[in-house]
């Protein structure tokens, strides 16, 4: 099995298929200088027993990444549903039998130095070995950061700018060194925005809570996943409003989502503890179901997932 830093796992880049040690930047990119990427993140999951790889909202994933990157001005040519056979296609080449993680980057690609950007783009599409991000059967134990999420007038948080994600970068450093798993931002009014890499649900009074997209949060696909697992087969009440940090110590249940991390139940914030430390029979039941929907296991979800080895569409 190949490793994620492997030179000859084949990677796609500006049309063409390759080594990843043959796609290389200068030193004087602007995106390296400046921060002028837009990347994205897809999760595939391997079923062993139907030995299929399953990728998990391609075209949505696509989509975004391409209305993220017109921040920028930053052109990829293909449609979302090409580039989701272009990733297809890269992992039968990779002949991965896996999970997966696959990361979609545009970028200002002129080698020189100054600000302002130019219109010499370039894109590029990796596909790696991934296990779990965060190790969540026990639950883990996230810190508020005392950095804040960046506004949106500042950097737009839901445009997955690689720039912005020094906010991240440094929200999770801290959150290791005081011995969390992962720290939660607070945006500058105050409220709940999300953890450094992934959105942020509550469950209080048996209703789904989770900030709204005006509080500087990415706007989820997991998220967005989430939210219709739990209003159609568990028949939650969800709703969007903005959060207290108090609220954080006193609530029911606690979890984080992401293309990265799934479903993590929260057990312990700060040094709270969330239902006793314990993983709540909500996010037990929606961390369940998120599994089998996009592992293909979920007829009325099958439209999330996209079989890499399959000749048909699943449920065709």
């Amino acid at each position: 099995m190949k490793a994620q830093g492997d030179p000859n796992l084949i990677c796609y880049m500006d049309g063409e298929y390759m080594r990843l040690g043959d796609a290389n930047v200068g030193i004087l990119t602007h995106a390296l200088h400046y921060g002028t990427g837009v990347f994205e993140g897809i999760r595939a999951y391997w079923d062993a027993p139907g030995r299929e790889l399953y990728l998990v909202r391609p075209f949505e994933h696509y989509a975004r990444w391409k209305k993220n990157a017109g921040l920028l001005r930053i052109n990829i040519p293909s449609e979302a549903g090409e580039l989701s056979e272009i990733t297809a296609e890269l992992m039968r080449r990779n002949h991965f039998e896996t999970d997966v993680y696959v990361r979609p980057i545009a970028f200002k690609s002129a080698e020189r130095v100054g600000v302002s950007p130019d219109d010499v783009d370039a894109h590029a599409i990796v596909a790696l070995p991934f296990g779990e991000y965060l190790h969540a059967d026990n639950g883990v134990h996230a810190g508020v950061s005392s950095w804040r999420r960046i506004d949106d007038n500042m950097i737009p948080a839901r445009g997955k700018i690689c720039g912005a994600y020094v906010n991240s970068a440094l929200a999770s450093e801290e959150a290791r060194r005081c011995g969390f798993d992962e720290a939660i931002f607070l945006n500058e009014s105050g409220h709940v925005a999300e953890g450094a890499t992934c959105n942020i649900f509550m469950v209080r009074n048996n209703k789904l809570i989770t900030p709204p997209v005006t509080e500087n949060i990415l706007e989820g696909i997991t998220r967005d996943s989430i939210m219709e697992l739990a209003h159609n087969e568990l028949g939650l009440q969800v709703v969007e409003r903005p959060i207290d940090r108090s609220e954080l110590y006193i609530c029911d249940e606690l979890f984080f989502s992401g293309t990265a991390v799934g479903l993590a139940p929260i057990v312990r914030v700060d040094h709270h503890d969330v239902l006793n430390a314990k993983i709540g029979p909500i996010t037990a039941e929606l961390q369940r179901q998120y599994v089998d929907a996009t592992h293909g296991r979920m007829r009325q979800y099958r439209h999330w997932v996209m079989p890499v080895y399959a000749s048909s569409p699943v449920g065709a």
